[in-house]
């Protein structure tokens, strides 16, 4: 079994555990059990692994890069990593928590997403909604955070903060004035149903 560096002897004279092609193997399958991923932050993770190798002695980094590639592929034949299907995953959870589009597609990017499939995931949930998806998640994210409609006390001292709020949550001006300045939160549950008819 080849290994990627000559272990370091520690102080109790015990060999440390070398890191070699079937561990990183190994390490891969145990974190895709537990995680769904991109090819990117898998190849993220058994990058981090041979960085931490390699402060127990000398890592052979062209071995090292050529067996991470090798793996990131394989898992992606098996089905394992797919990064659509991350990305429509990841897109449909972050709007249901209130995340607007531009938020979302940012989350994605930095997930290792590319802008074209980040972009037909936001396109494929806002199908599947039927409807306006930046006002739906818009909504939830006011009904999440009590913020505008449902408030319970006056909003007039809480609408600038309340503005803020949907703007760091990647919703625009005109999406956060429409939710904020509503009425009452039957209002707003009749504006997105009206946007479903329309579609």
């Amino acid at each position: 079994m080849q290994r990627w560096y000559t272990p370091v002897m520690a102080k109790d004279r015990k060999l440390r555990n070398p890191i070699t092609p079937d561990r990183m193997e190994k390490a891969a399958f145990d974190y895709l059990g537990r995680y769904m991923a991109t090819s990117q932050m898998l190849r993220q993770v058994l990058e981090r692994r041979v960085r931490r190798a390699a402060m127990s002695g000398p890592v052979d980094e062209v071995l090292a890069e050529t067996t991470i590639s090798e793996l990131v592929a394989k898992c992606a034949e098996m089905g394992l990593v797919d990064d659509r299907k991350f990305a429509e995953a990841k897109a449909a959870s972050l709007a249901r928590r209130g995340d607007g589009s531009r938020s979302i597609m940012a989350k994605l990017i930095q997930k290792g997403v590319d802008r074209d499939t980040a972009r037909a995931a936001l396109i494929r949930i806002a199908d599947e909604t039927s409807g306006n998806l930046e006002l739906a998640s818009a909504v939830r994210l006011a009904e999440r955070r009590r913020l505008g409609p449902y408030r319970h006390r006056d909003r007039g001292p809480t609408r600038d903060r309340d503005l803020a709020a949907m703007a760091r949550a990647g919703h625009s001006l005109t999406t956060a004035r429409m939710v904020i300045d509503a009425a009452s939160p039957a209002d707003l549950e009749a504006l997105v149903d009206a946007h479903k008819r329309e579609v």
